[in-house]
């Protein structure tokens, strides 16, 4: 796991961005698994920005998001098919038949899900899977107690997720449920890029990089994967017990990038 601790969210978009250009330079036709959390607006800005720079382009890549909303549609102003054409794909240069997300408002939830796990195997996989952390650990819609070997399936949402939403609206009734990818399907990305901001973010981040493995913290699955990446700013580091071994990681880092003299 190689974890960077930045100065301020602003880097961490930044360096998420990197990875991410890095990652489609390299594969245009890249497959990229996207999450539609608060966290991740910033690194979604900061890709838009580079492709209308020209610096970067979508019109290979393809998407598949972590999760929906159960029983509302991609058109619902609080659908995750909604957020990301909003914050991503309506401003880069992606075609939307390559771009995927569970269908909340499917007539058969657990067939839909099944359905959208066999597409990303037959897609060849993800390349790389971005996650946020939520308050409580959980990664995608995986709420504590989720299986570490969880496939895409429907879950309900817990009482602080649903706290922490975009959701709640004075005339809007929450959804309770939702569609989400499996941590065992999230681990079979073939790496991962997780991102946390925030003083909020602390414990979560904590708990997930540094204490046991366990399902009552599901982002903790991330410490079985090969290639895992997660970005902080030091708000969201700010638990960590090991940060002086990052540092020390990171100055090593710099050493090995610096041209001989």
């Amino acid at each position: 796991m190689d974890v960077w601790i930045l100065e301020s969210a602003e880097a961490v978009a930044i360096k998420a961005a990197d990875i991410c250009a890095e990652l489609i330079q390299r594969k245009p036709d890249a497959r990229l698994g996207l999450a539609a959390g608060t966290t991740p607006q910033a690194l979604y800005a900061e890709l838009i920005r580079r492709n209308r720079l020209g610096q970067l382009s979508f019109s290979r890549v393809e998407t598949f998001n972590l999760d929906e909303y159960l029983g509302i549609g991609p058109q619902h102003p609080q659908s995750f098919h909604r957020a990301m054409r909003d914050s991503l794909f309506a401003h880069v240069d992606i075609d939307p038949v390559n771009t995927h997300l569970p269908a909340g408002d499917s007539v058969d939830p657990a067939a839909e899900a099944t359905a959208y796990e066999a597409l990303i195997r037959a897609r060849g996989g993800i390349d790389l899977q971005i996650l946020g952390i939520g308050r409580n650990g959980h990664i995608g819609f995986n709420e504590p107690g989720s299986s570490l070997r969880s496939r895409t399936r429907v879950k309900t949402l817990s009482r602080a997720t649903l706290r922490d939403s975009h959701l709640p609206k004075p005339d809007f009734e929450a959804p309770v449920m939702a569609i989400t990818m499996g941590i065992g399907t999230i681990l079979d990305a073939r790496a991962l890029l997780v991102l946390a901001t925030g003083a909020t973010k602390a414990a979560a981040v904590a708990a997930a990089l540094e204490g046991p493995l366990a399902a009552s913290c599901p982002a903790s699955a991330i410490q079985l994967h090969p290639d895992a990446t997660v970005v902080l700013d030091m708000a969201a580091a700010a638990e960590l017990r090991l940060t002086d071994y990052y540092e020390l990681v990171d100055e090593a880092r710099r050493r090995l990038t610096m041209p001989c003299r």
